[in-house]
């Protein structure tokens, strides 16, 4: 299946995966990420559910330390995710991990797409650093580079899209939280391929839900 990056909102999805993923699409939702770390169900029976809503499918196993609910070992969340890769499109694993490696190489090797990320729920580092976190996901075999920051202003948010704006490669950026909440919209006009949204409950800060997003892209 042929991967979107062109303005594409991404559903997230969590609890009640296989409804809330047939939702999302009735909502206009372009992608689904499956967020392992967010359900209890069997993850492999899910994404062979969800192939039938014809929709690409991200998967991503979240650590908790980049905003994540995995309370399992490193090791074994990298296992899951890994023996995952087959029955996605695209998977999506933090820069920062240690076994990040691993992730990238199988994906490769499986012809998916490769997303790496960073999360900052903190603040916003210079344009400088964000820049670089964004080469540095290149670097390491991304074939698209998101990177969630918290602003504590709107110049905070200005930076981000600079950077986006003169980004070389793919990228995804999201300015979180009430103030950045706008980014989710705009950020597309500066290069951002992707915007993420929700379905029932926002599972990032400043999440807009899914249809409306799509309004204001298709306004914007």
């Amino acid at each position: 299946m042929s991967f979107p990056c062109n303005r594409s909102v991404v559903a997230s999805i969590g609890k009640n995966p296989v409804n809330t993923s047939i939702k999302a699409k009735e909502l206009g939702a372009d992608i689904l990420e499956l967020r392992i770390d967010l359900i209890s169900e069997d993850p492999q029976k899910i994404l062979k559910d969800l192939k039938e809503l014809g929709l690409p499918v991200i998967i991503t196993n979240r650590m908790k330390k980049e905003g994540g609910a995995w309370t399992g070992s490193e090791n074994l969340r990298i296992r899951e995710l890994v023996s995952l890769i087959p029955y996605a499109d695209a998977v999506d694993i933090e820069l920062y991990a240690p076994d990040r490696d691993v992730v990238v190489k199988k994906a490769k090797n499986s012809g998916k797409k490769i997303i790496i990320s960073t999360h900052n729920f903190e603040n916003t580092p210079d344009v400088k650093t964000m820049a670089e976190s964004i080469r540095d996901s290149f670097d390491a075999g991304a074939d698209i580079a998101k990177l969630a920051v918290m602003p504590h202003s709107l110049n905070d948010v200005l930076h981000l899209l600079e950077v986006t704006l003169h980004s070389c490669g793919a990228v995804c950026t999201i300015a979180m939280g009430e103030i950045g909440k706008h980014s989710r919209a705009i950020s597309p006009i500066y290069g951002s391929v992707m915007t993420y949204g929700y379905v029932d409950i926002p599972v990032a800060p400043g999440q807009l839900r899914v249809d409306e997003l799509k309004y204001m892209l298709k306004l914007l």
